[in-house]
């Protein structure tokens, strides 16, 4: 079994700065490809970044230079980390990771953090 749990979601003012952090844990696992999604209330669920197992990364056009997306394989955490915040970053953030366990790859969701950004 394994779970992910994200943390390091809050309040911001625009312009300020947080950094979400999705760990991973468990038993004889290991973490492929890991995404941060966001879902904003009635809208769908976006992608926001992305990482692989290599380190090569992705972003979302709304997100590009001012968000990055990065991974610590011994802590097996994945983080990102949003600077120049706008409101429109309002979400709830989550944390999506493809991992190796028991001779297949599954895909896991946390359990999301809310990230508010207003004045």
């Amino acid at each position: 079994q394994v779970q992910l749990v994200e943390s390091g979601g809050g309040l911001v003012q625009p312009g300020g700065s947080l950094r979400l952090s999705c760990a991973a844990s468990g038993s004889s696992f290991s973490i492929n490809a890991v995404a941060w999604y966001r879902q904003a209330p009635g809208k769908q669920r976006e992608l926001v970044a992305k990482i692989t197992s290599g380190g090569s990364t992705n972003y979302a056009d709304s997100v590009k230079g001012r968000f990055t997306i990065s991974r610590d394989n011994a802590k097996n955490t994945v983080y990102l980390q949003m600077n120049s915040l706008k409101p429109e970053d309002t979400a709830v953030y989550y944390c999506n990771a493809n991992i190796a366990h028991s001779g297949t790859n599954w895909s896991y969701w946390g359990q999301g953090t809310q990230v508010t950004v207003s004045s």
